[in-house]
């Protein structure tokens, strides 16, 4: 017995010694559980929408009023004629256009039946359909109190189009993210699993040993990945292209070259885990915890960052792979230009930046 609680405390000893690990197994359950919980919802809340109100009278007002009152809707911009609609879109923030013909009280006080148009951004067939759905709800609910103390009632006809996926296709929402989930588990996790390996089997001081210098030596052990991971983005953007019909509307060059900035901006995040960790074990589970589930729940890739609590729509703005999936997702479905994701494409730039820079100064003690 005493050799078994010898060999028991022992092992406690071996778990606390490494204090990496022991934070990633006690911190990995409390995050998961946090992110699961608030980031997991079907709920929608605070979308950015647009009004076009062509009509402008008491009718148009107070259904505006009435569906800006809910907290499904937070108003963007009101618009200003039909040819806004596109360019807003294209911005990326608004997610529902809602359109009011002209004299829309004034027919329906008169010829009783009026016109209004929702335009939804289906690039997130789910978000636009929902949307769609409770928009609708709201003007149906709108036109049964009224119709309370009516005795011709009125009727509301509501057009609705979805702009970049008419026919809402899934396969538009989940290529870009299984780009950005590829991309980040080749790139990120193989590296920086790859890097601890040579670090942990005592490799690494033998090849820093050699007359190359150790830049030299880390680029070579990134490049195959970074080849690796391009061919998988192509053959994703062929098959999701000639199997599934997903489209490329914008520059083909931009997206292969916006591919590349993210390819490095991950393996230079790898890297930086590979200088902060002494083990494949914590390389890992450090890849997991903190890419593989922030890109899952928190970039945007299957549920909406706008319906987060707000510390995590703060979180998710430290995840790389929250604007590359919005710089993909425009170039692919929306056909927009550098003009348009100038700012995302700084970003992963800046954050490329940063952890190279990071990775420098971590790894240069270690070569003196």
């Amino acid at each position: 017995m005493k050799r078994f609680q010898a060999f028991v405390k022992k092992e406690f000893h071996h778990i606390t010694r490494d204090w990496r690990t022991l934070i990633i197994l006690i911190g990995m359950p409390i995050i998961q559980i946090m992110l699961f919980g608030f980031a997991i919802t079907n709920e929608i809340k605070d979308a950015k929408i647009a009004i076009l109100d062509h009509a402008q009278d008491e009718h148009s007002t107070v259904l505006i009023n009435k569906i800006l009152s809910t907290d499904y809707f937070q108003l963007e911009k009101y618009l200003a004629d039909d040819s806004e609609i596109e360019s807003i879109f294209k911005k990326g923030k608004v997610k529902e256009v809602i359109i009011f013909e002209s004299g829309f009280g004034e027919k329906l006080e008169k010829e009783k039946k009026a016109n209004m148009q929702i335009i939804a951004d289906a690039s997130d067939p789910n978000t636009a359909t929902m949307l769609l759905n409770y928009t609708q709800a709201i003007i149906v609910n709108y036109q049964a109190n009224i119709n309370l103390s009516k005795k011709l009632p009125f009727s509301i006809n509501i057009q609705s189009e979805m702009f970049y996926n008419n026919e809402l296709k899934g396969v538009y929402l989940f290529v870009p993210g299984l780009i950005a989930i590829i991309l980040m588990l080749v790139s990120a996790m193989m590296t920086s699993i790859s890097i601890t390996k040579e670090k942990e089997l005592g490799t690494m001081e033998i090849l820093l040993a050699t007359p190359m210098k150790p830049v030299i030596i880390i680029v070579a052990k990134v490049v195959p990945y970074l080849m690796l991971s391009f061919i998988n983005s192509v053959i994703i953007l062929l098959l999701g292209y000639f199997v599934f019909g997903v489209p490329v509307h914008g520059s083909l060059v931009l997206l292969l070259l916006e591919m590349i900035l993210f390819i490095l901006t991950v393996l230079s995040l790898g890297i930086f885990i590979s200088t902060a960790t002494s083990s494949q074990q914590v390389a890992l589970m450090a890849s997991l915890m903190g890419l593989m589930l922030p890109t899952i729940l928190l970039s945007g890739f299957l549920f909406p960052v706008e319906n987060m609590p707000l510390p995590l729509q703060i979180i998710s703005n430290i995840v790389p792979a929250k604007w590359f999936i919005i710089i993909i997702k425009g170039i692919m479905l929306k056909g927009v230009g550098l003009s348009v994701i100038w700012k995302e494409t700084l970003i992963l730039m800046g954050f490329m930046a940063f952890f190279i820079l990071l990775s420098i100064k971590k790894f240069k003690p270690r070569l003196a």
